[in-house]
């Protein structure tokens, strides 16, 4: 059964239903804020303790990063729902280390040198001689594997999972429309002086309504880099293109020539010189692609009804108070329970 500190209902409330271990209103001053003044007891999570020092290490990085973006109250509310989050996630974290002790799994040193061999070569700073970055790679395989063995491992994938899916997201594995298109790009001299630019570009129009061929017209007026191949741009898929210009090419049909469209790099006019509709993949074609995207989908579910069950029967009681006077509206923090093997 959950222990949560007495002034704290609407905190274990939260709690019980799993979105956050929150904190309440009690203290004048912020964890980030007495982490630097004294250490302390935070929580208690079973035999565990989770102290002011670190969540202050925990929540360094974020703190740097959010100081640099945020002034004044905007400041204060980000820091305190960071300290939530890091929380939440120290809680989390030494739940599932506990539930690996209690399964008898262990990491051997050569394991744990593997992982950081593994980690330099994704590009992250490990400091071999830091005793907590040793910690923390080896709670991290430790982690990878109690999931692996309590969760991963009873995740099935059925057919039927994977073709039901396959007939709710049919459009997620559809090739986008392609177009094939010419363009005349009329740039003005500088963003104050558009007055000759839409001069050009009455010319250009005028003559386009005359019937005077796309290609030669693109040839001679277009400041566009393809203007020599007549404003030839080639094949772009759906999405490729600048917003104002997908909206006027969605509308036209081959041969199609568009009204001008205005963009941030000028007057543009467009040719539609072929389309091809959007193609659906057939499902043997993205089966596997399906089922990799199935097994995400049931290992979450799995590993929150996991969690969720480690949460029910552990002792859990909040220590310290934090200023912030109510839960956080956001989502909750990433989990190092997630982190993948490489």
């Amino acid at each position: 059964m959950n222990t949560i500190h007495p002034f704290i209902t609407m905190a274990s409330q939260w709690l019980r239903h799993m979105v956050f271990v929150s904190i309440g209103l009690i203290a004048p001053v912020s964890l980030l804020s007495a982490a630097h003044v004294e250490d302390g007891i935070v929580a208690i999570v079973n035999s565990d303790l989770i102290m002011l020092s670190e969540i202050d290490r925990e929540l360094a990085p974020e703190r740097e990063r959010i100081q640099k973006e945020q002034r004044g109250d905007a400041l204060a509310r980000r820091l305190k729902t960071a300290e939530y989050m890091a929380l939440t996630s120290m809680i989390e974290r030494k739940l599932q280390l506990q539930e690996a002790k209690v399964r008898g799994i262990a990491v051997t040193d050569e394991e744990v040198q593997q992982t950081i061999r593994q980690m330099k070569q994704q590009g992250k700073a490990v400091d071999e001689t830091n005793p907590a970055d040793m910690k923390n790679a080896r709670e991290q395989l430790t982690l990878f594997r109690i999931v692996d063995r309590e969760v991963r491992s009873a995740v099935m994938v059925a057919d039927s999972d994977m073709k039901r899916y396959f007939q709710e997201h049919q459009d997620r594995f559809a090739l986008s429309e392609e177009y094939t298109l010419s363009q005349i790009l009329i740039k003005p001299r500088s963003p104050d002086d558009t007055a000759d630019a839409r001069e050009k570009v009455r010319e250009v129009v005028a003559r386009l309504k005359q019937g005077e061929p796309f290609g030669d017209v693109a040839l001679r007026f277009s400041d566009g880099p393809n203007a020599s191949q007549g404003g030839y741009l080639g094949l772009v898929r759906q999405g490729e293109l600048l917003p104002e210009i997908e909206r006027t090419t969605a509308t036209l049909v081959p041969g199609g020539i568009s009204d001008v469209v205005q963009t941030s790099e000028g007057f543009h006019i467009v040719r539609l010189e072929d389309k091809k509709p959007k193609q659906f993949r057939p499902y043997e074609q993205v089966r596997n692609e399906i089922q990799r995207l199935v097994f995400q989908q049931k290992s979450e579910d799995t590993f929150q009804g996991w969690l969720a069950n480690l949460k029910n029967k552990a002792y859990i009681e909040i220590k310290f108070e934090s200023a912030l006077s109510g839960p956080p509206t956001i989502a909750p923090a990433p989990r190092p329970s997630q982190t993948s093997k490489e």
